[in-house]
């Protein structure tokens, strides 16, 4: 991943405080006491839930009732709130559930129904301590869970991927439980995840890639799922994919609904409007048959998005999203525990030279410079050129790329390192380097380079190059071979005899790269006289 720029831990845990859902979550730790009633599953009871609501300050709210129980899931799931005598439900006996909000004016008997105690959890001590990095652990606990749970389909979802529920409900609208075909509700926890944690992923990249400024932008939801889903080399949406997309699109607006609340994502939700069927009534299957409710109306958006209907509807009624720099944090600890690189600007600060030049490389050119840059403060010049140039030293494949990152840094040093860099005018790995930072400030008695350092410096920066990605695809690449070609005549004939180890295959890029056919030629014949000459 390309590096990203983080808060400092002291501002994310603010963040996170702050959040809703965590905010929310503390406020009902500290308003339990020990020994509060809750029912087999550790939910609040009417009565208690009552009392929750109104110290939360949500009575007013037509979602107080789902707030309130997502807070206090929240809260068990991090530690904030600890459970304890839970107990399974006899037979015929039943224990209130937040169920609607109709609870919260008949508590009466609730109490009764108790099946377990709550109390303060073992996470409000280092809460409430305050180190960045405790609240920083309590809030990724926390938002894993609502990720779990947000991948998880609800029991009406799972129904509506069968396509026959006769028998399933009775005439009088319940559902037989033992007329269900479980193996028809069949699905993959790990692959849920993985889906939505490819969507993360995909926010990750668009906010670390973002010319307006990292995570400026919002980003339309279908081409966060499409990010995931659609083929790159698909120029245009088959019916199947564009299906697929739709669905897609709707499960990711339910779950970037539920996280919203934990801090991560700015989102503004999928319109309405659009998921109305003809009824006027809100479609609950993704891509019904009929083309008709939700899963025809998300169709006819994305449809849309990706230049397939009316140019002139609002690409915003269909979902934006963006990671926070809370959410940049998240996704990229869940990156770092998957065995992704992620990067981040600024870790390399208190590295070694070899630990950055090992680095820069590979990173885009403003991080590089970024990076070099908060490194340099509180060393000393001289000494900082003589790290950095002893670990540009190398004949190891990777040893080109850190001599590129070499030049940089030392391009933000002052007059104060020229010592360093006379120090290594006679070295033939280091020498032409070193001549081009002298003559750039102008210093005087700067020996003019044999020709064996102009050659082995020309192959030993093709070949930092081509070690950066794809060659063949590098127009600046095909440009800086097309000006070391022609600034010497007889470049493939001498070139050829250079004593560098990646000499032959830089040769043979140069073969595949330059425009002119004749001198391509000539390339591949200096490519085959360098490998014989080894």
């Amino acid at each position: 991943m390309p590096p990203v720029r983080l808060p400092s831990e002291a501002e994310l845990a603010r963040d996170a405080l702050a959040a809703p859902l965590f905010s929310r979550a503390v406020a009902l730790a500290r308003w339990t006491t020990r020994g509060t009633p809750v029912g087999a599953g550790g939910e609040l009871l009417a009565n208690e839930l009552k009392g929750a609501v109104s110290h939360l300050g949500l009575e007013d709210d037509e979602d107080a009732v789902a707030f309130t129980a997502d807070a206090w899931n929240f809260a068990v799931d991090t530690g904030l709130v600890e459970l304890s005598e839970l107990r399974e439900t006899a037979e015929g006996e039943g224990a209130e559930d937040l169920g609607s909000a109709e609870d919260l004016d008949d508590p009466e008997g609730a109490e009764d129904a108790a099946l377990g105690t709550a109390a303060p959890g073992p996470e409000l001590g280092p809460l409430a301590a305050g180190d960045p990095a405790d609240v920083l652990d309590i809030w990724v606990a926390g938002v894993d869970a609502v990720l779990e749970d947000a991948a998880t389909p609800t029991f009406d979802e799972l129904l509506g991927d069968l396509s026959d529920l006769q028998g399933v409900v009775s005439p009088d609208g319940e559902i037989d439980p033992d007329a269900i075909d479980m193996d028809a509700l069949a699905w993959d926890q790990e692959e849920a995840s993985s889906h939505l944690d490819a969507a993360l992923g995909s926010l990750y990249l668009f906010a670390v890639t973002d010319e307006a400024g990292q995570g400026a932008s919002m980003v339309p939801l279908p081409m966060v799922a499409a990010a995931s889903i659609v083929p790159e080399d698909m120029d245009e949406l088959s019916a199947e994919a564009l299906d697929e997309l739709s669905a897609a699109v709707l499960t990711l607006d339910g779950q970037f609904r539920a996280l919203a609340g934990t801090g991560m994502l700015d989102y503004r939700p999928v319109d309405e409007s659009l998921l109305a069927d003809d009824e006027g009534e809100y479609g609950s299957e993704a891509g019904s048959e009929s083309g008709s409710g939700a899963g025809s109306a998300s169709a006819s958006a994305t449809g849309d998005l990706f230049g397939e209907g009316d140019q002139d509807d609002d690409i915003t009624r269909y979902g934006l999203a963006r990671l926070t720099p809370l959410g940049l944090y998240g996704v990229r600890r869940r990156m770092l525990e998957a065995g992704i690189e992620a990067p981040v600007i600024g870790e390399l600060a208190t590295a070694d030279a070899a630990a950055l030049l090992a680095a820069l490389p590979f990173r885009p050119e403003a991080a590089a410079r970024e990076e070099a840059e908060l490194w340099l403060p509180g060393r000393e010049p001289l000494a900082a050129a003589r790290e950095l140039l002893a670990a540009a030293r190398g004949t190891d494949p990777a040893a080109p790329g850190r001599r590129l990152g070499c030049q940089l840094v030392l391009s933000l040093l002052d007059g104060r390192a020229e010592i360093a860099l006379r120090e290594v005018l006679d070295d033939p790995e280091l020498g032409g380097l070193a001549r081009v930072w002298l003559v750039e400030r102008g210093a005087g008695d700067v020996p003019p380079p044999g020709e064996d350092m102009v050659f082995w410096l020309a192959i030993d920066t093709l070949a930092a190059q081509l070690a950066l990605g794809d060659a063949d695809e590098s127009e600046e690449l095909r440009e800086l071979v097309s000006d070391l070609a022609g600034q010497h005549g007889s470049f493939f004939e001498r070139a050829w005899r250079t004593d560098h180890p990646a000499t032959a295959d830089v040769l043979d890029a140069v073969g595949r790269l330059h425009p002119d056919k004749a001198l391509a030629k000539q390339a591949r014949k200096a490519a085959f006289k360098s490998r014989s000459r080894d």
